[in-house]
């Protein structure tokens, strides 16, 4: 007989996994679908696998010159297998701490692939719920409402698919036995970037190609300039306008070689391993969705301001709906449908106050709107900026390359937004965060006394210099 409870999840990533909880803490019953484990890609093959390896990469570097701070180490040796245990150490510590989340709020886990059968006989339901697991029979639930969140996986490269040996995704990419003395990476974005990073710091030769005119196109371009310029200056090769042609891919004993066009220009890159990140694509086949109303446009689940589907009793959350695919705005997307579930309404969630963060060295972080952007939407724009290399405590971390940059609005003199490159970006953005959420002036975050010696001074001295004022400029 099909057990029935008053929300199902389909997805136990970020969005699911913190939209049941939330659901349970409102005193629902609640039960999540997942075939894979708890966490997600975030949690198994993206936030925290891929940040563990890049914090090896740190540390190795950081050994390899630690001489630069008076400390002899004869001799350094990076190992990649234990590289790879700690990784799945963590990973698994934090699984754990998500399947007693489960526990503790009395939430149901039906491990198995979903999908929607088709209308309840409950109506008005969501429909039928079969969840199939890989070993043993299938069961049946029942929804009083539905949130799907089923998430993305890495886009493919044209005429070129994954084979996990010679093109990696970037779920291929953290399963690599070894690593590559040789690799070319196709596209140029947040992804691309953090591995072309971190490859370069395991000391891998590395080339990305970027179709855009610059790498991190929807970044400010002052950011994407000093990223590019870092990199390039660690020895990362960057082909910029240029279009890879699957066609003429090869493989040999040697590795694998591909053309690319710049132009009109062809140019052959050759390497031992191609790795494609050109963004991501939702997961909404095989679950059912044509047993619904829901509308799938451009491959994205439809949704309106609460995260309802045109079937009023089911909604969506996370990549699958192709918003800011970002793990914390698959969260706050899950807290905001279940508000919309249990009030009948949510405020809508302000994407332009959510960080994007880039965790490459050295770090990027935005929030708000480029300089461009600003300009496009008809603002008279004021700006300021600082530079790390002005402060004490980054000359002492001995990452002094970067900046944060002050977007205004000169009408209002209203911050619209916040950039930065350098030692800790992804931390200190969310100064710039709560300035956005708060409206705050640049002369307003100029008022905030900062400690010294600190990172967190280019804020200030920044927002000074939106008006000229900056001290150490």
């Amino acid at each position: 007989m099909a057990r029935e409870f008053d929300i199902v999840v389909l997805g136990g990533g970020p969005g699911g996994y913190v939209a049941a909880i939330r659901a349970a803490q409102a005193g629902k019953s609640v039960a999540i679908v997942e075939q894979g484990k708890l966490g997600g890609t975030c949690l198994h093959r993206g936030c925290i696998p891929s940040k563990a390896f890049l914090k090896s990469a740190a540390v190795y570097q950081t050994v390899k010159h630690a001489a630069t701070y008076g400390v002899d180490v004869p001799e350094s040796f990076l190992r990649f297998e234990q590289v790879k245990q700690r990784k799945q150490e963590i990973v698994d510590g934090l699984e754990a701490g998500i399947q007693h989340l489960m526990k503790k709020g009395k939430i149901e886990v039906f491990h198995g692939r979903g999908s929607i059968l088709g209308p309840s006989i409950f109506s008005p339901m969501p429909g039928t719920i079969s969840v199939e697991p890989e070993e043993g029979e299938g069961e049946l639930i029942l929804p009083r409402q539905l949130i799907v969140a089923t998430g993305s996986r890495p886009r493919p490269l044209n005429g070129l698919a994954f084979d996990s040996e010679y093109v990696l995704s970037s779920d291929d990419a953290l399963d690599m036995a070894d690593l590559p003395k040789s690799i070319v990476i196709i596209g140029g974005g947040v992804i691309g970037v953090e591995w072309a990073s971190m490859l370069t710091d395991f000391d891998v030769a590395v080339t990305v190609v970027e179709f855009s005119d610059r790498i991190l196109p929807t970044e400010d371009a002052a950011v994407s300039r000093e990223v590019a310029r870092q990199l390039k200056k660690r020895g990362v090769k960057i082909h910029t306008g240029a279009a890879a042609q699957s066609d003429t891919f090869r493989m040999s004993e040697d590795g694998v070689s591909i053309a690319i066009d710049r132009n009109g220009e062809q140019t052959t890159l050759e390497a031992d391993k191609l790795l494609v990140a050109i963004g991501r694509m939702a997961n909404v086949e095989g679950i059912g969705i044509e047993n619904t109303n829901i509308v799938v446009e451009n491959g994205f689940i439809q949704v309106d301001d609460h995260f309802r589907t045109k079937d009023q009793h089911i909604y969506a959350i996370g990549d699958v709906i192709g918003r800011l695919q970002l793990a914390h705005v698959a969260s706050a997307e899950g807290v905001k449908a279940v508000e919309a579930i249990v009030h009948g309404t949510t405020t809508p969630l302000e994407y332009a106050f959510v960080p994007r963060c880039i965790y490459s060295v050295p770090e990027a972080a935005s929030v708000g709107l480029t300089e461009d952007e600003a300009k496009r939407a008809g603002m008279d724009v004021k700006v300021g900026s600082f530079s790390f290399n002005g402060l004490g405590k980054a000359r002492i971390e001995g990452e002094a390359a970067g900046f944060i940059k002050l977007v205004s609005d000169a009408k209002t003199d209203d911050l619209v937004g916040v950039h930065i490159v350098g030692p800790k970006a992804t931390e200190l953005i969310s100064e710039g965060g709560l300035a956005l959420v708060l409206n705050a002036t640049a002369w307003e975050v100029g008022q905030l006394v900062h400690p010294h010696p600190a990172l967190s001074e280019a804020f200030g001295e920044a927002a000074l210099a939106v008006d000229g004022l900056a001290v150490h400029a």
